[in-house]
């Protein structure tokens, strides 16, 4: 993959950040409530998936099987109806794979990329290793792991700060999505994240299951069933992302990483971690 020049917006929150408080005197009070949140941890209201966005690279083999996937927010899935989960005690995870349009290669500075691609595999052990062995070794009981990241777009990060700085453009924000075809509490600026997924035998190398999701930012999300604390925290979040050109893509590989091991628990009638 051939990617281009550096995206012009800086992915520094710290100094949109800065911009933000110098127009903005309302910022700071969110920034304060900050404080008490969690920001760095995984939450999975702030990303939410948009089915119209799913891409078709080529890299599943029947995207038509597709269907909506039980507690995948949206994602499409198909599995093997002969697959016995039990029967697996241990992953692997293959080298992620990008596949993104020529104006989108443009848009991603190749050491962000990188970052990114890093940061999703460690996302991934990390919720898989306390359930699951992780090898580096295809082979009997191991199910492989492939994903192809197929859309990536960064936050416009001078667009949600002055979005923010203009008196009231909050309440125009937060009906953006809807209004531009875009899932409620995204903007049309915000980033978004697009990955295919295959899980195959390891010792066959027969196609298991197969999974394609796009996960769009939420500069306004708050997660309704976790109290009053819960819901805080999500919308912090949700909002302090929205200062940076990649927290979204990290939010969504959080979000995915706990989906593919909550439901590897599920089919192996293990406990969810």
């Amino acid at each position: 993959m051939t990617v281009g020049k550096r995206f012009a917006a800086s992915s520094d929150a710290a100094g949109a950040l800065r911009l933000a408080r110098k127009t903005a005197g309302g910022l700071l009070g969110v920034l304060l409530l900050a404080g008490c949140a969690d920001l760095m941890g995984p939450s999975s209201d702030v990303t939410v998936s948009d089915p119209l966005r799913i891409t078709r690279t080529g890299f599943l083999t029947d995207y038509n099987r597709l269907t909506t996937a039980p507690g995948g927010d949206g994602a499409l899935c198909w599995r093997n109806p002969d697959l016995d989960f039990k029967r697996y005690n241990k992953v692997m995870i293959t080298r992620i794979l990008v596949s993104l349009k020529p104006d989108q290669q443009q848009a991603v500075d190749p050491t962000d990329l990188k970052a990114l691609v890093d940061y999703f595999h460690a996302s991934l052990v990390k919720t898989l290793k306390p359930q699951m062995q992780v090898v580096d070794q295809p082979g009997p009981g191991v199910i492989v792991l492939r994903i192809e990241i197929s859309n990536l777009v960064p936050t416009q990060v001078g667009r949600s700060v002055v979005g923010t700085a203009i008196p009231y453009g909050f309440v125009a924000e937060a009906a953006s999505g809807p209004a531009s075809g875009r899932p409620a509490g995204s903007t049309p600026y915000l980033g978004e994240t697009g990955i295919e997924m295959q899980f195959l035998d390891g010792a066959s190398n027969v196609v298991l299951a197969e999974c394609a999701d796009t996960q769009i930012g939420r500069k306004y999300a708050a997660d309704i069933d976790a109290g009053a604390a819960g819901a805080t925290d999500t919308w912090i979040k949700g909002y302090m992302s929205s200062f940076q050109s990649w927290a979204y893509a990290r939010d969504a590989f959080d979000k995915w990483s706990l989906q593919i091991a909550n439901r590897f628990a599920v089919l192996r009638g293990s406990k969810a971690q």
